[in-house]
């Protein structure tokens, strides 16, 4: 039988990654990445020896092995590594594929191995950026360790000076906290649940407080309190919430939300629409409607990049938001049909609740009066302005335009 090679153990890895969105990678949002060479078929990417063979990936073969483009913030594209460091795990959590007692495959890196594999990726041009993370194995403490270790090497023996997203364990103390931090570009944990009492039906083992948030108000004590290293800068804090499989609402997820982005300076949350996952504990719950994660992500932008309070989203009676219109549509519709901006007076803050103004085109909007008034929706298309959805609840110039008018 053909021993497993580092690209095997990658393919392996790879195959419920999806569930991690990590970043922004570029395509359907939750979409499983194709998946499942056998070791027979990546011995013909790669040759007998990996490490010194092509690395010219097609792309469903660099999706088998875990890469995907990646859509970094200001918009560049990278080809992000997503991986985990193991598949073995000592936890139960009732909709996770890797969960312990689950049966299927699992694989191991080892910190040096790990790092070598995705330094030898990173010099062919196969990848350009690495998320990591790990099943627990030994505790949350000792499974940070290994992933520190990694990237320790992968920094200060390899010399990579690329992307790294590294996770932060459920567990995890202060010191590794700063560790991954002086390491990373990105950290992350994942709190699943907006509480403990909707975490309980997700993962009934896990303590919300202690093991979860913990770890983010470190990050965010450290960002305040202590210099930046070397590079300049922390990295940025995310975290990510499974939605849709223990009863909880809108209101909920998105109350947590606003606390970590006002509180903690977390950079985005992250919302995966629950899929059931066979052998596992809620294998018989339905999927979830993945407009309602769309909504949640528009919600959050509002709040994090729009100036919205969290008691302006417009949540119906269940503290749901509608599936059927966006948010933001959904607050003008009740707010702005019979008050509209007045393009040439508005402030920011007022630009930003219009529909199809962004903080790109409100700042637009401000440089571009200052030199002449706007009086016709072409000056705003110039401008970036989505007008087909601003124009009806837009003055210009003291008039309404509920047509392009070109």
């Amino acid at each position: 039988m053909r021993s497993i090679d580092a690209f095997d153990k990658l393919a392996l890895l790879s195959r419920q990654m999806a569930l991690e969105p990590a970043d922004e990678v570029a395509g359907t949002p939750g979409a499983p990445a194709p998946c499942g060479h056998s070791p027979d078929a990546l011995s013909r990417i790669f040759g007998d020896d990996p490490l010194r063979a092509s690395v010219s990936l097609s792309e469903t073969k660099k999706n088998s092995l875990g890469i995907h483009d990646a859509v970094m913030p200001g918009g560049r594209r990278i080809r992000l590594l997503k991986t985990l460091l193991t598949s073995a795990c000592e936890r139960n959590c009732y909709y996770c594929p890797f969960r312990a007692g689950r049966d299927f495959r699992r694989t191991t890196f080892k910190p040096e191995e790990m790092a070598r594999t995705f330094a030898e990726l990173n010099r062919r041009g196969a990848v350009e950026g690495f998320f990591l993370s790990s099943g627990i194995i030994g505790g949350g403490a000792r499974t940070q360790d290994r992933l520190i270790d990694t990237a320790a090497i992968l920094r200060r023996k390899l010399g990579y000076r690329g992307y790294l997203h590294l996770k932060l364990m459920p567990g995890s103390e202060r010191d590794q906290v700063l560790a991954a931090m002086t390491l990373s570009d990105r950290v992350s944990i994942n709190l699943e649940a907006p509480s403990q009492q909707r975490l309980n039906v997700l993962a009934p083992k896990k303590i919300f407080c202690e093991e979860l948030l913990q770890p983010l108000q470190w990050a965010a004590e450290i960002r305040r309190r202590m210099p930046p290293p070397r590079s300049g800068r922390w990295p940025s804090l995310v975290t990510q919430f499974v939605v849709g499989a223990a009863g909880e609402s809108d209101v909920e997820i998105l109350q947590t939300t606003a606390y970590l982005t006002r509180a903690l300076g977390l950079q985005r949350a992250y919302f995966s629409a629950f899929q059931p996952v066979h052998d596992t504990p809620l294998e018989g719950l339905p999927p979830e409607n993945p407009w309602r994660e769309h909504r949640l992500y528009q919600a959050s932008f509002l709040l994090r990049d729009y100036g919205f309070e969290f008691e302006e989203l417009p949540f119906d009676a269940q503290g749901r938001l509608p599936l059927d219109v966006d948010p933001k549509l959904a607050w003008a519709r009740l707010h702005l049909a019979h008050a509209p901006v007045e393009v040439n007076r508005a402030e920011r803050e007022a630009l930003l609740k219009v529909p199809g103004i962004g903080p790109k085109g409100a700042d637009a909007i401000l440089r571009a009066r200052r030199e002449r008034r706007l009086r016709e929706p072409a000056q705003l298309a110039r401008l970036g302005v989505i007008t087909t959805r601003a124009l009806p609840f837009l003055l210009l110039d003291g008039r309404r335009q509920l047509s392009l008018g070109l």
